[in-house]
């Protein structure tokens, strides 16, 4: 008699979720903002943004990083390309990056808003499932934690709040 084994699906995306008393607006102004996310970045990797603000899918921007940072890769400076892959106002933006590295990993990146009567419900996720599968076989993901999403909403609120005044 064969031993019945049952086989766990990898994780390939992680999703924390934060309620912030603040308006939906308010929030997608931070999220659609290239500078915005310099602002809120809590792994520190990320230096500054050049670019205009996002208004749709297919807009794109670029971020200077410093992978030093967190201290895995000896990157250094170097430059990616954020490419807006969902967009709805005040409700839904996510985006992938595009960087020297080839093939393209594919990761994505987003947050989903939710208005609520006290705020707004704010997801955030990061998900792998769709990497190149050279990048699958390497083994690094998630290159994020879910501490550094979390974290991540963390200073989002409060930058939303220093933003209003």
């Amino acid at each position: 008699m064969a031993d019945d084994v049952t086989e766990e699906t990898p994780v390939e995306r992680i999703e924390v979720a934060r309620t912030m008393p603040s308006s939906a607006a308010e929030i997608f102004a931070v999220l659609s903002d290239p500078q915005g996310h310099v602002d809120i970045d809590s792994t520190g990797m990320l230096m500054d943004a050049t670019g205009d603000r996002v208004t749709a899918a297919g807009d794109t921007f670029v971020v200077h990083m410093d992978r030093e940072a967190l201290n895995d890769y000896p990157l250094g400076l170097y430059d990616v390309t954020v490419h807006i892959e969902t967009f709805e106002q005040d409700r839904d933006i996510s985006w992938s990056i595009q960087g020297q590295i080839k093939p393209q990993i594919g990761h994505t990146y987003g947050y989903r808003l939710e208005p609520l009567d006290e705020g707004t419900l704010v997801t955030s996720y990061y998900d792998w499932s769709d990497i190149d599968p050279v990048w699958r076989e390497a083994a690094i993901f998630p290159i994020i934690s879910e501490g550094a999403l979390r974290a991540t909403l963390g200073v989002l609120d409060r930058t939303v709040r220093r933003r209003r005044g």
